[in-house]
């Protein structure tokens, strides 16, 4: 047991994470005695890893990939949005050792619209979402629970947007994917939820001829962190928002809970991730 908070990030792999440069810098910037260390955790060994960590001194931990789903089967406790979004990226350890499961994606989501287009409102109109996989799902959660008063959802298979219709109701109008650049004019808000555009896959090619000037247009990629996507977006006048800020405002509420310093996210920050 340590004398000082321990936290992490649980994935398989996890040399990719940037969580631990986030953390890291946090802990730096306020003076605190704490850790955040990158761990390794295969499916079998998820349980017991997780059982195991409030004995070492651990807080909490974030979850990424291939566990987010799983953790849920795990926990003790889940919140409304976890249940909802039907995957955990942030857990705390309770002092009599239950498991408590967030998800803090969606917050991210909002907090990087709020904070990189000052004025964002969802409800000045429709919002165009690309994607209907577990990304999609927290930031569906999100912009309905902002206001927004209707979710253009496309995906390149349509039996994935349609679960998602049936899980979160009438507000949803899907398109199919071959038909996307026809409703972007519609659009206040535009969204890639897909990994289309990251380095080494395969190139966005949906038109973007139709969105208009002053759109908001994000991407949850931010490798590279100007993707084609948002190039052409600003080409077109739209306000654009890249996917760093996500990664970093949704680790404020778990940092908050562990270490009980409510952290910025400011350029520092930024450059500190970056490097």
């Amino acid at each position: 047991m340590t004398d000082f908070p321990r936290a992490g990030v649980i994935g398989n792999p996890i040399s990719h994470s940037l969580s631990p440069k986030l953390h890291g810098h946090w802990l730096r910037r306020y003076g605190i005695n704490g850790s955040y260390d990158a761990l390794q955790v295969t499916e079998d060994g998820l349980e017991r890893t997780l059982r195991s960590l409030p004995a070492q001194g651990y807080v909490g931990v974030n979850v990424t990939l291939p566990h987010k789903v799983a953790v849920l089967q795990i926990a003790d406790q889940l919140t409304d949005r976890a249940t909802l979004i039907g995957a955990a990226n942030t857990l705390t350890f309770k002092d009599d050792g239950r498991i408590f499961a967030d998800n803090t994606d969606g917050y991210g989501f909002l907090e990087n619209l709020r904070q990189g287009a000052p004025g964002w409102d969802a409800k000045t109109g429709p919002a165009v979402v690309f994607g209907a996989g577990g990304a999609a799902r927290a930031v569906l959660v999100s912009l309905i629970e902002a206001g927004v008063p209707e979710i253009i959802l496309t995906n390149r298979t349509r039996p994935k947007a349609e679960s998602l219709r049936a899980d979160f109701g009438a507000r949803i109008r899907i398109v199919d994917w071959v038909q996307a650049g026809s409703v972007l004019s519609d659009a206040a808000t535009v969204v890639n939820t897909t990994s289309l555009g990251m380095k080494g896959g395969q190139e966005f090619r949906v038109p973007l001829d139709g969105l208009r000037s002053g759109t908001v247009v994000t991407d949850i990629v931010y490798t590279p962190l100007r993707t084609k996507f948002l190039d052409a977006a600003a080409e077109k006048g739209c306000v654009t928002v890249d996917g760093l800020g996500m990664l970093l405002h949704q680790g404020v509420p778990g940092f908050e809970r562990w270490f009980g310093k409510r952290p910025e996210v400011d350029d520092d920050l930024r450059r500190a991730v970056l490097s």
